[in-house]
This record gives structure tokens, sequence and C-alpha cells, in this order.
């Protein structure tokens, strides 16, 4: 919806430098501007504002936004607004706008943090209390909206973009090598593993948490969302399915309110189909899809959105993935992110999101988070084989199961052995494939082995929650917002909502795959609603391309660009690459190193932002 920043701290701020971050975070909010100065003892508050106009495209619910001696800047959207707006018109509560900021505010006003509780939706916001001198920044349950801080020895920078942070403060942050390296060796499942980011100092705010910052500049850090998986063990598989299906209905629902038109990402898999689906069948939308075209039999899935688009008469457009001026391109998209592109899969998406903004969209819809939910990964088959042995009946037939469906499309050498983790339930090394490797490849000695959370004891859940808390959501998250707000899109995801992530994680776990089919219960909840060609697909494919698709490595410019003198040398053996790049046909896991290596050296050599 918007781009936020701003400052609490000992010294008022720098008027040239408020100015300047809200220049900067044009492309996140330019339908509007707003700063706000406030002066509380000897503490001293700024707040910056860039508003994307999606709800109320009025002027009235323009930001910063004053109510009650409280003043808030706010990112994102809170979906059920009108339902908490009744309950405080009941108590007393008078609106002035129809949008959600105000909203929120009052909430906040009324119940604190408490409101928290109450809010379905995606924010990133800063609320100042002009009376206590404190201030309190939120970032919603599942990371959806960024939220950068940089902590320095006068007071507390905040901001939606890294960018926004040297702006603000006028100064450059330091490259973090480290977790350059990190993602080098170990990819991009290995970045939410630390709190560190690509800049020394700079962090995140963590996805269900408020920082709280009073008017003596104490700070403290609380998380508000606790929540706790509740497995229902005697819950039927019909049952499972219904709850999941009026769930879905619900969260689309929800996300389809906006003053602007709303596009959806389309691709030919069970996740988009979803929600393309129920927002054209069940709530009678007007649906406009749009999918990236790739020519590779790998990633090729046109005949499924053909298919989809034809049953559900639905408005579409293919999109041809560009491969021209790649290396320019991927430029631009690091100099966008101030940071790698975590994989190739988000340059592609990018054009995806050109597109979107070109056919002048707003909001686009993704299906984030489906995967980590309802089982969307080839090892998921392997840890559900692990936690069904003991029943018998049940191990032989989904075995006999992956034999038939699986064992043909798995490509990943260890996912070949369905007994995996029953003979070793500690094995992980698929996740970091070939790390050892990578690593023997610097020139100085780094490595990381690789850990996980311990949310619940199940294997398999526990493997879900990683990807859905550490390693893969809060990526997909990061990269959807940056490619999105970069063409002044809002990005949604509806399944992540709350209600569906508690009725998921309630599933009994010997639900989750059926005959050999990952997303049962997803699957069958939408049957009669998704094309059956779709939900019959075992395939997993999404936006992607191998970076020999892309780039021409026989090409001695592109050879010549590689192998140039480049501060990246003094940490990764030049000779490696030049071997790397004699190979016409390298594996996945090296075609994704290369990539990681290409995008390490464009940040390194592009180090101002």
């Amino acid at each position: 919806m918007c781009g936020i920043a701003g400052y609490i701290g000992k010294f008022p701020p720098n008027f040239n430098n408020l100015k300047r971050t809200s220049k900067i975070l044009n492309h996140r909010g330019p339908n509007g501007e707003g700063f706000y100065a406030h002066k509380f003892q000897d503490n001293h508050v700024a707040l910056v504002h860039r508003r994307l106009s999606i709800i109320d495209l009025d002027d009235r619910s323009n930001q910063p936004f004053i109510y009650n001696g409280t003043v808030l800047v706010f990112n994102g959207e809170i979906y059920n607004y009108l339902e908490i707006r009744k309950n405080l018109e009941k108590i007393g509560h008078i609106f002035k706008t129809k949008g959600d900021t105000e909203v929120l505010i009052h909430a906040l006003c009324e119940w604190g943090q408490n409101a928290l509780d109450k809010l379905e939706g995606m924010w990133a916001f800063a609320w100042y209390n002009e009376k206590q001198g404190t201030l309190i920044l939120s970032r919603d349950r599942f990371a959806e909206k960024p939220l950068y801080i940089w902590q320095k020895s006068e007071g507390v920078y905040f901001s939606s973009e890294i960018k926004g942070l040297a702006a603000l403060t006028g100064k450059q942050p330091q490259i973090n090598e480290n977790h350059l390296l990190r993602n080098l060796v170990n990819g991009y499942k290995s970045i939410y593993k630390t709190t560190e980011t690509f800049f020394k100092e700079i962090k995140e705010l963590p996805s269900g948490n408020c920082l709280i910052v009073n008017s003596s500049n104490d700070i403290s850090l609380n998380k508000y969302w606790d929540y706790s998986i509740k497995e229902k063990k005697y819950l039927s598989y019909s049952e499972a399915v219904e709850n999941t299906k009026e769930a879905i209905i619900n969260a689309v629902k929800l996300r389809m309110r906006s003053d602007v038109p709303v596009a959806f990402c389309m691709s030919g898999g069970v996740d988009s189909n979803s929600l393309i689906s129920v927002a054209a069948k069940i709530l009678k939308c007007n649906v406009h899809g749009f999918t990236i075209v790739n020519k590779d039999k790998r990633y090729e899935e046109q005949s499924l959105v053909d298919k989809a688009v034809r049953e559900l008469g639905i408005k579409h457009t293919p999109i041809e993935l560009d491969k021209k001026n790649f290396l320019d391109n991927l430029t631009s998209l690091i100099k966008i992110h101030d940071a790698p592109v975590f994989t190739i899969s988000y340059y592609v998406q990018w054009q995806l999101m050109k597109e979107i903004a070109a056919q002048g969209y707003k909001v686009s819809i993704s299906g984030t988070g489906a995967d980590e939910l309802f089982t969307g990964y080839y090892d998921h088959h392997n840890l559900y084989l692990y936690e069904i042995f003991n029943n018998k009946d049940l191990y032989y037939k989904s075995l006999d199961s992956w034999h038939k469906h699986q064992s043909n499309i798995v490509r990943n050498p260890h996912l070949k052995n369905p007994n995996l983790y029953i003979e070793n339930k500690d094995f992980r090394d698929h996740i970091f494939l070939n790390n050892n490797l990578f690593s023997s490849w610097l020139k100085k000695k780094w490595s990381e082995p690789f850990k996980e959370n311990n949310y619940v004891t199940g294997l398999l859940r526990n493997r879900m929650l990683n990807e859905m808390f550490v390693e893969a959501v809060p990526v997909i998250l990061h990269e959807d917002d940056l490619n999105a707000m970069s063409f002044s899109i809002e990005n949604r995801s509806p399944f992540l909502d709350r209600n569906l992530f508690d009725i998921a994680n309630s599933i009994p776990t010997s639900h989750l795959i059926k005959n050999g089919k990952a997303k049962a219960v997803l699957r069958d909840s939408m049957r009669s609603i998704v094309p059956d060609v779709i939900l019959d697909e075992r395939r997993k494919v999404g936006f992607n391309a191998p970076i020999m698709d892309l780039l021409d490595t026989e090409n001695p410019k592109i050879k010549e660009y590689f192998l140039d003198n480049s501060s990246i040398y003094n940490l990764v053996k030049k000779e490696k690459i030049e071997e790397l790049l004699k190979n016409k046909d390298i594996p996945n896991s090296i075609s994704k190193f290369l990539f990681n290596f290409l995008n390490m050296k464009i940040f390194m050599e592009n180090q101002k932002i």
C-alpha cells in the first residue's frame, strides 16, 4: 500500500533528509506524501509517508493520520477493517473516512497492542503517542510488509526499504560480506536463519512483533502473536476438506476488498488457480490472470493455464519470458532490492509485475504460503512416509503411490529414496545441497552448518513450519514486495490468513498426502471449483528459468564480465568460475550457485544505495 520511514532520538530531524527519503520511496506511494515532526521533552520524532491509494482514494485518508493525540504511518491493508469498524462504532467511535487507516488508529487508541489480535491483514506501521513520547513499530504475523531498523547512538531509524534508511541518516551502510557468503554457499533458505542482513547494523523487525521506544529511548521487543499448533487427531478427512474450503473462500473474499482493480498472478498450479477460481466462480469477481510463458519443458505449463482459462472464462494475459538485456535488467533489479536477487524466479516474476502495472493494476494476488500449509515440496512425500511408517497399511499403500506417481518426477538425488527419513530422520543435506563444494571454492574458510527451529515434534509439520517462518515464505515475501512495489503495486497473499493457518495446522498429518498427491486436502477442498486438469496435475513447476537460458556464457563479452577484475575475487577463487563457464550443461544446484555469484558480484560493485 505505501512506504513509511521515520526516526526517534536525541537530535532534531534533518528536513532535507526527510524530503530525500520521501523522494526515494516515491515508487511505494506515488499518490500522496506526508511528513510529521514532534518534540517530547528532550526527544525528537519524525515520520515520513508515501501513499499508494487502494482503499478510500480520497485525500481524507492521507497520512500521517492524527487522532486522539496519536499519529500513525501505515503500510499495508487491514482486510477486516469493516468488521472492526462496526465493533468500534458500537462503543461510540465516530469515523470521518471510509478507509482502513482510520480504523487502525481508532483500534489502537481503544485497545492498545491488544488491537493487533483482532486484525486480519498485512502491515508495517509506526504509531506515536504525543502525550507519552512513545513510538511503537509493528509488523504483521507473516512479515508480508517490510520494516528495516537501524539503531544508532543518536536514536532509532526505520524504513520500508534500506535505501530509505540511507537517505534518512545521510549515511551509507556497510556491506555485510558474511551474509553474502552465507547466501552464496548455503543459498536462499539460509538468509532468514539469522538476524543479519546484507548491511552491517541494519536489521528487520521480526514478524509478529512490536518494537517499543519510550521517551528515554529505551527499546523493548514484544512478540504479540504466539501461535500454537493444535493438530486435531480425530478430525475426519471430509471435515478437514470442508473447513479448508470455507477458510479459503473467506480469505479470498477479504482480500478482494479494494477500490481499485485487482490482478492475479497465474500459473498452472493448484495454488494460484484455487484463488482465481474462488474469485471467479464463488465470489463472481471479474478476474484477470497474468502468466509468464516459458518454453523450457521443465518449467512450461501453458497448456494447463490455457485449459483453466477456457474453463473458468476469465481474462488472461500471457507474457513471454524476455531474455534480452539480462545483465542490465538484473543490475537494475539488484539496485531496486538493495540486495542480491534471491532466486532467478524473481527475475522472472519482476517481468510479470511489469506487465500487470502496464495494464493499470495497483493490486496483485499470489499463492504464497500454500506449499508450506498443505505440503507442496517433493521432500514432503519422504517426510510423510516417515510419519505414517507405523501405520503399515497406509504406509505400503502410500509407498506404492510414491513409486507410481513421484519417483519419475523427482530430480534431487537424495529424494529419490522414498525411505530417506525412515533410514535417517536427521537428514537435511538436500536443503543446503553441495554447500561443502561451494565452500571449497572460496578463498577464505567459511562454512555454517544447517540448523532448524523446533516448533513441534512431528518431523513433517516441523519442516513445514521452518519453511513458513524461516526458509521459504520470508524469502518469497521479501522478493514479492520489492518487485511489486517497484511498479507501485500492492501484492496480497490470501493463503497467509491467520484463520486458514490455524485450520491447516489442525489437520491430522495422515490426511496431508493421499494417493501420492501432495496438498490432498487443498485439492479436494477445491474440487468442483478449480478445473480438474489443475487439481490432478502432480508436477510442481512455478515461475522459473535456468540461468543458461538467460545468459549466453559463450559470448566473449559475458565471459569478460564474469572474469574481469572485481572485489568478489578477494572472496571467491576465479579459476573455479572459469571452469563453470566452460560447461554448457551444469546441474541445477550449480546453476543456482552461478546465479548467486553473479548477483553478489553486481551487488558488491554497486555498493552505494
